[in-house]
């Protein structure tokens, strides 16, 4: 399963970014082969349609599931129900690793698609 932290980083120390559309970028945790893609969010600096941009841009790499702060707008929800993912949000103010244990605990409020 992959799963994508809006991030401010590239690893398990890095802050989370509470923006899905404007987040500095993703971080991409593959748990079958343990390892991480960062993706930047090319999107970031556009004016409008940035959370259409990342969610494309999530779509394309097959996530499975999006660990973010304040959960994805109702534009790229949109696109983002395209495919087969669950979006938990609550995960602002910790550090990758944190996020990641708090969603394995099920801590974080799920996001309706």
């Amino acid at each position: 399963m992959k799963i994508l932290f809006t991030t401010k980083g590239k690893d398990w120390d890095s802050m989370m970014d509470a923006r899905f559309g404007r987040s500095a970028m993703a971080l991409i945790y593959d748990e079958d082969k343990k390892s991480f893609e960062p993706m930047q969010n090319s999107a970031r600096e556009d004016g409008h349609g940035a959370g259409l941009k990342m969610a494309s841009q999530v779509l394309q790499k097959g996530v499975d599931v999006i660990i973010t702060g304040n959960g994805a707008g109702q534009k790229a929800l949109e696109i983002l129900r395209k495919g087969d993912l669950k979006i938990f949000k609550g995960a602002e103010n910790m550090r990758v690793k944190d996020a990641y244990e708090a969603y394995l605990l099920g801590k974080l409020e799920s996001q309706n698609l």
